[in-house]
């Protein structure tokens, strides 16, 4: 799909399909919406421009566009960045989910009115776009007659906000080719994503120092907590240090991400069900990468480490044991009471790694256990941290990009 930013009007890009936003109790006195296509909307239709409310309209009569997809932005006033953001990327599947549409002009009209600053409305509306597009696809059989949209233009900009909207589109693509990026290596197979592969991946971002110490490194550096978990399985542990430096860092923060190719539980062996999703379990490097990849696009005034601690946990003749007596890089001593219980293990060592950086702030990121989920669900992250201050910022922080965490 093939995604630009333009100030003209929609009527102008001849698109096959208009979406347009639309605010509950809206006035569209002013508004380019013909009053008889809104009095068939409101009084006939109930569309009451709910938050994800959408309505698919064939226009009575030729117009710009042959179909028009109304999308419900809900109440102005509880309006938000995130929720315009969740809004374009059901808007887009919605898109793909009809018939002829190759040619999309998503309109900026109504959106364009609110209180927040272009840029970050357009940032938010290109990264909804690109990934409500997002697919894993890369195994299933392709439809050569199936149809796919082309093009989508982001239009109806407000006039002299072209360098900003411009600034913010950009910002848009890099961010969300990034989470894009992410998402494919953890839909990836685990017999493509081992830690090889991880450590591949680092390499090949540009723009980042890149050290990736082999095992016996990893043996002198006395990282036995790490070390242990990787006895089992049949691929060498990579250990992944990523540096982003600016010319003038205002400060240093290091992110660590877990990285389980695959957690089959060790010897205390999960059941099999638990077992499917468990390529997932390096969700966290992930993330790193895809932190870095849009780091070096965006280029912050803060210097970055991001560190990898990349293995399988698996079932082996040398696989550790209940029972068994770890040593960690800083010296502690662990008691192993559950294999599966790896990934706190590898991110010690990964944590007192960090440590010695000298950084300023670690952020830890991580698949850890599910009973996370049995106490958050599915739709938030638990947070915990010895810095109030951090924790809260990350938080807020959350709540904009639309992380929740708790």
């Amino acid at each position: 799909m093939n995604l630009e930013l333009v100030a003209a009007a929609p009527c102008d890009l001849s698109p096959n399909l208009v979406i347009v936003g639309v605010f509950e109790n809206q006035d569209f006195s002013d508004s380019k919406i013909d009053s008889g296509i809104v009095d068939f909307l409101i009084n006939k239709e109930q569309f009451k421009a709910k938050f994800g409310q959408f309505y698919k309209l064939t226009p009575f009569k030729p117009g710009c566009a042959d179909k028009i997809l109304f999308a419900g932005l809900g109440k102005q006033e509880e309006f938000t960045l995130n929720k315009l953001r969740e809004v374009a990327a059901k808007a887009i599947r919605q898109a793909a989910s009809m018939k002829n549409i190759q040619n999309v002009a998503f309109s900026m009209m109504n959106i364009k009115k609110t209180d927040f600053e272009k840029a970050d409305l357009v940032q938010v509306l290109t990264e909804g776009i690109l990934i409500g597009d997002y697919n894993f696809d890369k195994y299933k059989s392709k439809d050569e007659d199936a149809e796919k949209i082309e093009k989508v233009t982001i239009c109806d900009l407000c006039e002299g906000c072209a360098d900003k909207a411009r600034e913010g589109f950009e910002k848009g693509k890099i961010v969300a080719t990034s989470i894009n990026y992410a998402k494919d290596l953890i839909n990836e197979q685990p017999n493509i994503v081992t830690p090889e592969k991880i450590a591949q991946c680092a390499k090949e971002l540009q723009g980042a120092d890149v050290r990736v110490y082999e095992k016996n490194e990893i043996e002198q550096m006395g990282m036995g907590a790490f070390l242990a978990v990787s006895q089992g399985g049949g691929h060498s542990p990579k250990f992944i240090h990523i540096k982003y430096t600016p010319a003038n860092p205002k400060k240093k923060v290091a992110i660590i991400g877990k990285s389980i190719t695959f957690d089959s539980g060790g010897l205390d062996l999960k059941p099999p069900a638990s077992m499917l999703t468990m390529k997932d379990d390096m969700s966290g490097s992930a993330v790193v990468l895809g932190v870095i990849k849009a780091l070096v696009a965006l280029k912050p005034d803060v210097e970055v480490h991001g560190i990898i601690a990349s293995t399988e946990n698996m079932v082996g003749s040398k696989a550790y044991k209940p029972g068994d007596i770890l040593r960690a890089k800083n010296g502690k001593t662990i008691e192993v009471d559950n294999t599966d219980a790896e990934g706190r293990l590898t991110l010690a060592d990964a944590l007192c790694f960090a440590d010695e950086l000298g950084v300023d702030e670690i952020i830890d990121i991580a698949t850890l256990t599910g009973a996370c989920m049995v106490a958050l669900g599915s739709y938030a992250s638990g947070i915990m941290g010895n810095d109030d201050k951090l924790v809260k910022k990350l938080i807020e922080t959350g709540k904009i990009v639309g992380e929740n965490l708790w």
